[in-house]
């Protein structure tokens, strides 16, 4: 059987152009590695090197057990190294956020992952929760954060955080109307992340246990755009309380105070309940450390 000390024997004669030099690297006798070399020779029954010459001058067949050591030497070394390495083996992990997430605590998990496993690569998929509830299932994500809609037993989940939302609306928008229950924006334009949205979910069932059903409704897949057209005078929608907070104090959006009002959303990750590992546990540990949807941008 072919062994490690014998390939090695080939490999250092060759790269060090001698038997002498190759048992100085590998701190043995040249009788060793004459033997070693041998051994292989016998086995399979053809010389390696040409012995009619003065320096150790590989045959073809010995050129070809050559580029075979050395490869088989490679893997044996980063086997090696994987195994003694305090690190991480260099990974990727595929999370699926929303676009509320991204636009406010992604870059600080971003950061906390590549301060405690600098060998993780984090690959977001930014999507409407249930599309990534979809992705999740298909494997296409390990891990998504979003609220806790995807009710799902082949699922676990862990509490993440929570969001308080709020009714906006352009600044002066209903001045000098009665505005102060819910149902008093019935005939007003409603604009909405519809039933793509895990908070959409949410708050369409809670609109529906109140009795409120708005006349005429906008559907739009991305908050951003909803901003922009309730910032427009465009209609009245529920958006992060806190994080709005500077759009409100720069007169672009307004608290709309009425009641009922709405309730909190909690966010959660979920992940499939075949697919746990060390690895997305502290992940998502990191992920209720840095939860936080006060504020945009967030840095660390």
């Amino acid at each position: 059987m072919m062994t490690f000390k014998q390939l090695e024997a080939i490999y250092w004669v060759t790269q060090l152009g001698g038997f002498s030099q190759a048992a100085d690297k590998l701190h043995t006798t040249q009788s060793a590695i004459s033997k070693r070399v041998q051994e292989l020779e016998t086995l399979f029954n053809m010389p390696l090197f040409d012995r009619t010459q003065r320096t150790s001058r590989l045959t073809e067949k010995g050129e070809e057990m050559y580029v075979v050591a050395k490869k088989l030497l490679e893997q044996r070394d980063a086997a090696v190294n994987q195994f003694i390495s305090s690190q991480e083996v260099v990974r990727r992990l595929r999370i699926g956020v929303t676009e509320l997430t991204a636009m406010t605590w992604l870059p600080r998990l971003v950061n906390l992952v590549q301060t405690h496993h600098p060998r993780v690569v984090l690959e977001p998929d930014v999507d409407m929760s249930m599309i990534l509830r979809d992705k999740l299932l298909a494997n296409e994500v390990d891990v998504i954060f979003v609220p806790d809609s995807c009710k799902d037993e082949r699922f676990t989940t862990k509490r993440l955080g929570v969001v308080e939302n709020a009714w906006f609306c352009k600044p002066g928008t209903f001045d000098g109307m009665k505005v102060k229950r819910l149902h008093d924006l019935s005939s007003h334009t409603f604009l909405t992340q519809g039933d793509k949205s895990g908070t959409g979910v949410l708050y369409n069932q809670w609109l529906s246990s109140v009795n409120m059903q708005p006349s005429n409704t906008i559907v739009c897949n991305s908050l951003l755009a909803i901003i922009g057209m309730t910032v427009s005078g465009l209609g009245f929608s529920y958006l992060p309380r806190q994080s709005m907070e500077p759009l409100v104090k720069s007169n672009l959006l307004e608290v709309l105070k009425i009641s009922p009002t709405l309730p909190k959303t909690n966010y959660v990750a979920a992940f499939k309940s075949d697919q746990r590992s060390t690895l997305l546990s502290s992940i998502i540990l990191l992920a209720q450390e840095c939860c936080d949807f006060s504020r945009a941008l967030q840095t660390p």
